[in-house]
């Protein structure tokens, strides 16, 4: 039998429902951020139990990495693309941190990433930070600290340039765009450090790999790579 509590919450909710994040129609009581269907539908890669994945074989021969992998695949008019598009744009802010939380609890107990000492976010431009008001891998990097709990380093990684955007760009103009886009502020705080560098989006590995190579450069660290989506 229902409180009296809970008959003006669901009056409420028959005018501003919460939205489900992946499929945009309204949550019912129980779920969370994503409804059943689209939590269940999931497309997970499994990438994290397996050594050389294919997030690893992006990074053959261009930066040393300890390991990398990536959460879900992103296709072009499917769930994750929404997910993604409601987190950047939409202020999806706690679904963010929900996905975070996601990615945290599969890679608790990953061998490869079990001395992991610090997660460091791929920092947005502070112009650009401006005007979206948040940084989505920040927020990814909270979901995932709450369940792996080491240290989280939200200013340690800086992005000097305001690069422009990468959509459309070849494999070469990326890399051309982020080259020199970012800079170690306290390089002292890596020092021995195997930091995870977390980012959105995996797609040709540009900016992944030009903040690897930035953090190497800068300290003696280790460096693993997660993603929340992987693009096919």
């Amino acid at each position: 039998m229902k409180s009296l509590l809970e008959y003006p919450l669901d009056f409420y909710r028959l005018f501003y429902p919460k939205i489900c994040g992946g499929c945009d129609v309204p949550l019912v009581k129980g779920e969370e951020h994503l409804c059943f269907n689209c939590r269940l539908e999931l497309p997970f890669t499994n990438f994290e139990a397996i050594k050389e994945n294919p997030v690893e074989k992006i990074f053959h021969g261009r930066v040393n990495l300890e390991f990398a992998t990536s959460l879900l695949f992103f296709s072009k008019g499917e769930k994750v693309q929404n997910i993604m598009h409601n987190i950047k744009y939409n202020e999806q802010k706690e679904l963010a941190v929900h996905i975070g939380r996601i990615f945290g609890e599969r890679l608790q107990n990953n061998p490869y990433l079990k001395d992991v000492t610090a997660i460091v976010p791929v920092p947005l431009h502070p112009q650009k930070q401006h005007l979206r008001g948040y940084n989505q891998s920040v927020l990814f990097a909270e979901g995932m600290n709450e369940i792996l709990n080491v240290e989280l380093m939200t200013n340690v990684l800086a992005r000097d340039i305001n690069t422009e955007t990468q959509t459309r760009k070849t494999r070469t103009e990326r890399w051309e765009n982020v080259e020199k886009a970012f800079v170690v502020k306290q390089p002292e705080q890596l020092e021995h450090q195997h930091v995870l560098l977390v980012d959105d989006v995996l797609t040709t590995g540009a900016t992944m790999e030009a903040c690897t190579q930035t953090l190497l450069q800068s300290a003696d660290c280790k460096v693993s790579i997660a993603t929340v989506a992987f693009a096919m």
